[in-house]
């Protein structure tokens, strides 16, 4: 068994199963993400909501009163796949532990995790967006330049990234992305794969990243200007919800 902590913040359990049934009626999984992320617009931000590590155990946690910018996305996702709010909990097991099994260890620590360990919800749409400026690089992910681990207790693994540079990512790229795509910026530190996560939403002809900020003047989930946003960054990598059925029944291993 494991503890669990549940704050649902602004929300109760008829909102959330409210919101979740009319999510559930959009056919298009990326304005599905849209609909579900605009739901926490104004949802403060906070790191370190989550709890466990290498001696302390893993505790289940769904707060959805402050976010940061990778549970931002863990809970849309496990919104996304839910039919209700009776399923929620379950899936935010299966998207933030691979297997669903409440371990530090098996926890999806890394945004690239996701390639791996939920291959029948997200695609690497990052090739098909950037094409041939595209980057292709090998990374060692949790070990620090010098030879420390981010993350004390978690294996390091050995991921081939692709990246597109955001310099070359021209406005045929930019029309290639959809609503709802996760997108996570790109780092050029040894270890990491990206340093922030949000998602990519179109507002007719704006294109906004909708993300937990943590800038003292935001604290927020918000939505800046996609390529104001991305302009100082090193590039972007795209991971793209698949499309899933309404019957969809959540497995766990």
């Amino acid at each position: 068994m494991y503890d669990k902590h549940i704050n649902l913040g602004r929300f109760t359990p008829e909102l959330l199963d409210s919101i979740i049934r009319r999510a559930s009626q959009i056919r298009n999984p990326g304005e599905q993400i849209a609909f579900l992320s605009q739901q926490f617009l104004g949802t403060a931000y906070a790191a370190s909501t989550l709890s466990g590590s290498l001696g302390i155990p893993e505790m289940f946690v769904m707060n959805l009163e402050r976010v940061d910018c990778f549970t931002f996305i863990e809970y849309v996702e496990a919104m996304r796949l839910s039919n209700s709010y009776a399923d929620l909990e379950l899936n935010l097991k299966r998207v933030r532990y691979r297997s669903g099994n409440i371990d530090f260890t098996k926890r999806n620590h890394f945004f690239t995790h996701w390639i791996e360990s939920r291959k029948e919800t997200i695609d690497d749409a990052t090739d098909a967006t950037g094409g041939t400026q595209t980057i292709t690089i090998e990374k060692l992910l949790n070990i620090k330049e010098d030879g420390t681990c981010f993350l004390p207790g978690i294996d390091p693994v050995l991921r081939e990234l692709h990246y597109i540079p955001t310099e070359s990512l021209n406005a045929a790229g930019l029309d290639k992305l959809r609503s709802g795509d996760y997108i996570g910026i790109y780092s050029f530190a040894q270890g990491l794969d990206v340093s922030h996560t949000g998602i990519f939403v179109r507002h007719k002809d704006k294109a906004v990243l909708r993300h937990a900020s943590s800038q003292n003047n935001f604290r927020k989930v918000i939505d800046e200007d996609f390529r104001a946003y991305i302009s100082s960054k090193p590039g972007i990598i795209v991971l793209r919800p698949k499309d899933v059925q309404a019957d969809f029944v959540p497995h766990i291993k």
